[in-house]
């Protein structure tokens, strides 16, 4: 399966459940990436915690855990 984004959302709209659920997972684990890399972006660029959770729309504790101990 492609990582092309653009092909996995096609794909995940598929009349194949199967095809649709692989997809719609490889989608996620993506979106996960690119989240940690804004968020480590933003980190670096001096925003604080409070800033980015409100920017993902989370608590601030909870980007915290998810992304201050790397």
């Amino acid at each position: 399966m492609t990582n092309d984004l653009a092909t996995l959302m096609r794909q995940a709209q598929d009349d194949d459940p199967l095809l649709a659920l692989h997809a719609t997972t490889a989608l996620r684990r993506e979106i996960e990436r690119l989240e940690a890399v804004q968020v480590r972006r933003a980190r670096v660029a001096g925003l604080a915690w409070a800033q980015i959770a409100n920017a993902i729309g989370v608590s601030k504790q909870a980007v915290h855990k998810k992304y201050g101990r790397r």
